[in-house]
């Protein structure tokens, strides 16, 4: 167990199950029960150690119905190189809990894969990633069985996927379904969630909302009107699907609307410059992975530090937008106005949703 006490609360990290546990502001020795806006430092940090996908000319995604947010028939940029990787994780040791390993194609393909998590466990941090798992190999498996807290297998609907997953299950590892939902993948999660049709062995289906970024279409959208996303939503709240279910923290807004017997208290927001930040290849940081194309709050790790640009103006400015939406709603805490990076992805037909203001 790994505990980190700040200036008015303490998180907590089991790093063999992966339980976390923060504290509400304390104040008198006493949990005031006030959720604690942020940490001094990142206690994770989404690491892009992939410049490039090596599947990226065959279309993997594509064929797959997922258009990836990295852009990766396209880019070209060199993978992180190891030295860079251990620089991170050492100025991260002793106060980040997890990497996410992940960048422009699958982690588990980098060129320094084992010596990248052998620095993690080096280092005390515990690595996880999220993979197509199309080069997922019994020795790779094993690895991850030996250094990782999870691995999360992209839901690309092939004979691969099912292999992945099959694969990692058998190694012991803990390991999760990445589900992107766009307006044409929607039914299909509905119906095998009603069917009981994921693979058995998993540990949990976490379902990602399709984003308009790298190679995502703004038209594939799940939109506000969506009746079979709001049955999802509440086949997911009112069933046993025989699943652990998960929603990234861009869909909070949607459940929050739709909410249910939902208890609010189990959602956790955007955790941009609040709790997590994602780093490049070529070793920008900024907030979230989203704003890899327009870098609207990206400092350059080669002439700053972690902590340098966690503190910074860009990072502040991100935080401020969070801060300040949303006034007059009654669950703002809750949702905090949703995405800054992409508000069009915002779930909520609130009158008092002001985030898009700031565009």
């Amino acid at each position: 167990m790994k505990i980190r006490k700040e200036k008015n609360f303490v998180s907590f990290f089991d790093e063999k199950t992966g339980n976390y546990l923060r504290t509400g502001i304390i104040e008198d020795g006493r949990d005031t029960g006030v959720d604690p806006f942020a940490a001094s430092f990142p206690e994770l940090l989404d690491i892009g150690i992939m410049g490039h996908c090596i599947h990226g000319q065959s279309g993997l995604c594509i064929k797959a119905g997922i258009e990836c947010y990295q852009g990766g028939l396209h880019k070209k940029n060199d993978n992180m190189t190891l030295a860079d990787f251990e620089d991170i994780a050492k100025q991260c040791e002793g106060r980040t809990y997890q990497f996410a390993l992940g960048g422009c194609g699958d982690p588990d393909q980098h060129e320094h894969f084992r010596e990248i998590l052998e620095i993690c466990k080096m280092t005390g941090i515990v690595p996880n990633f999220t993979s197509s798992g199309y080069g997922i190999t019994e020795e790779i498996a094993k690895l991850c069985s030996q250094y990782c807290g999870a691995v999360a297998i992209s839901w690309y609907r092939s004979e691969y996927t099912l292999r992945a997953i099959k694969m990692l299950a058998d190694a012991g590892v803990k390991t999760n379904i990445h589900y992107v939902l766009n307006k044409y993948t929607v039914d299909e999660a509905v119906e095998r969630l009603v069917s009981h049709r994921f693979p058995d062995g998993i540990n949990a289906l976490v379902f990602l909302l399709h984003k308009p970024v790298g190679l995502g279409k703004a038209e594939n959208m799940i939109t506000r009107d969506n009746m079979r996303f709001k049955e999802l939503i509440t086949l997911v709240n009112s069933e046993d699907t025989g699943y652990k279910i998960g929603f990234d923290s861009c869909t909070v807004p949607a459940l929050i609307n739709n909410r249910g017997s939902i208890d609010l208290d189990s959602l956790d927001t955007c955790e941009g410059a609040r709790w997590s930040a994602y780093i490049s290849s070529d070793l920008k940081m900024m907030p979230c992975s989203f704003d890899n194309e327009d870098m609207r709050w990206a400092v350059d790790l080669k002439t700053h530090t972690i902590e340098e640009a966690w503190m910074s103006s860009e990072f502040e400015d991100f935080r401020s937008r969070l801060k300040m939406s949303c006034p007059e709603c009654a669950d703002r805490n809750f949702c905090m106005g949703g995405c800054p990076v992409r508000p069009e992805i915002v779930l909520c037909d609130k009158k008092c949703n002001t985030l898009e203001m700031f565009y």
